[in-house]
């Protein structure tokens, strides 16, 4: 029988109990039971904007969305959303998926902490972004069914989350601040370090090699 969680089924593939089994021996409890969360946020929300993504695309997305912070996929400094495409890429390829479906998977997680452009792309995409905002920063949280965001919690509690989350995300990229220019990361860099700065757009501009 399919897990069902707050009226959303959990796909029932072997892809998806590999990587629920791979996340849960890889990262910790806190990104574990986000990463679920994200899931069935994202098809909650999915629901209530009309949009229809595959679910296992999407759980698959979901899982490794934030591998990245942990395990770097290269050898070469990335942004943590990058690595973490590029697992769910390789886990893809590696489990018989086509290219296409892979691609949506990469792209998906490669934009999830980037406003403004995932909610204008396919299904996968902006379910997995309206997931981690409905998660992370209770995007639409008046608007969702009371019931189903408790039994979401029942099943994977959030517990001191935002503190624990915003740790976290922190250590998965803290000794490669370069890669946080110019995107959401660097805010979380200003928090943990005194005195932070990231080099500004205009500092660049300004400060290239042009002569005008």
């Amino acid at each position: 029988m399919s897990e069902v969680i707050a009226g959303v089924e959990v796909p029932e593939t072997a892809a998806v109990a590999e990587a629920t089994r791979l996340v849960q021996e890889t990262t910790s409890p806190l990104v574990y039971h986000h990463s679920r969360r994200v899931f069935l946020f994202g098809q909650i929300q999915a629901r209530r904007l009309g949009v229809t993504p595959d679910p296992e695309l999407l759980y698959l997305a979901a899982m490794f969305h934030d591998t990245g912070l942990a395990t770097p996929f290269s050898e070469v400094e990335q942004r943590f959303e990058v690595d973490g495409a590029d697992h769910g890429r390789k886990f893809l390829l590696e489990h018989g998926f086509s290219a296409a479906a892979a691609d949506t998977v990469w792209t998906a997680i490669a934009l999830h902490t980037t406003p403004g452009i995932p909610h204008r792309m396919g299904p996968e995409i902006s379910s997995l972004y309206f997931g981690v905002v409905t998660d992370v920063i209770g995007f639409g949280l008046d608007e969702l069914d009371i019931a189903q965001v408790e039994e979401v919690l029942a099943g994977h509690p959030r517990g001191d989350f935002k503190k624990e989350f915003l740790r976290a995300y922190f250590d998965g990229f803290k000794h490669r601040p370069d890669t946080t220019n110019g995107t959401v990361n660097a805010d979380v860099l200003a928090h943990f370090i005194p005195g932070f700065r990231q080099t500004t757009s205009v500092e660049r501009i300004l400060g290239s090699a042009w002569p005008s």
